[in-house]
């Protein structure tokens, strides 16, 4: 019986992985959080120039899915800039839109009042100041009745852990 063995050849990678050097886990987490902290004022205007966008939009004279894709776009792009600076607020609002557009019925028109109500709710969540936790937490429960309304079956899904 012949065995046939191979010199095995470390790679470049895991030598470099082998190696001690690099940075620590905390001082890359404090430069991720100042790189980070230097876009946050990019995202404000993203987010600023979405909520307007979404706000702008005409209700549909009727049943239109090109109306819902866009202002589906418009509350998903709100999420995407929100979601690394944890504006959780902006963040919920945003997709609690997603989730009305996406139980709307297709055999009836959108209430479009929905999204004009969004997209007021957005505005106010980014001029409210950060100590001001009692009227977003407000702004965000009126929003979550209004799926409760609007969706059959919400209230049950948000009581769930």
């Amino acid at each position: 019986m012949t065995v046939i063995t191979h010199n095995r050849r470390r790679s470049r990678l895991s030598t470099l992985v082998d190696q001690p050097g690099g940075v620590s886990v905390g001082v890359a987490l404090t430069q991720a959080r100042a790189n980070l902290a230097g876009l946050e004022a990019r995202s404000r205007e993203i987010i600023a120039e979405q909520v307007a966008a979404l706000a702008a939009l005409p209700a549909p004279a009727a049943a239109d899915e090109r109306a819902l894709d866009q202002a589906y776009a418009h509350a998903s792009a709100v999420i995407d800039a929100a979601s690394p600076f944890a504006l959780d607020d902006l963040c919920a609002a945003a997709a609690n839109l997603c989730d009305l557009i996406d139980a709307a019925p297709e055999d009836r028109p959108f209430d479009w009042r929905v999204v004009t109500v969004h997209a007021q709710a957005l505005r106010l969540l980014l001029t409210l100041p950060p100590e001001a936790a009692d009227a977003r937490a407000q702004v965000l429960d009126s929003l979550k009745d209004v799926l409760k309304a609007k969706v059959p079956g919400a209230a049950e899904s948000d009581a769930q852990p």
